[in-house]
């Protein structure tokens, strides 16, 4: 299989996570980052976990 030289996944990782932390800062100011209420995360953990169990 040929790899790209283009595209996000071919970048090297710090310069990934430099696009990255722009976008979630300008999501933030822009006020349409989605925050993660205890609760929401606390049920996001039990779903990955049910997942990752039912796959063994």
């Amino acid at each position: 299989m040929a790899t790209s030289r283009r595209g996000f996944a071919s970048m090297n990782p710090e310069k990934q996570r430099e696009i990255a932390r722009r976008g979630g800062k300008a999501a933030h100011e822009k006020g349409t980052a989605h925050e993660f209420t205890s609760e929401e995360a606390r049920e996001a953990g039990r779903k990955g976990g049910r997942r990752s169990r039912a796959r063994r």
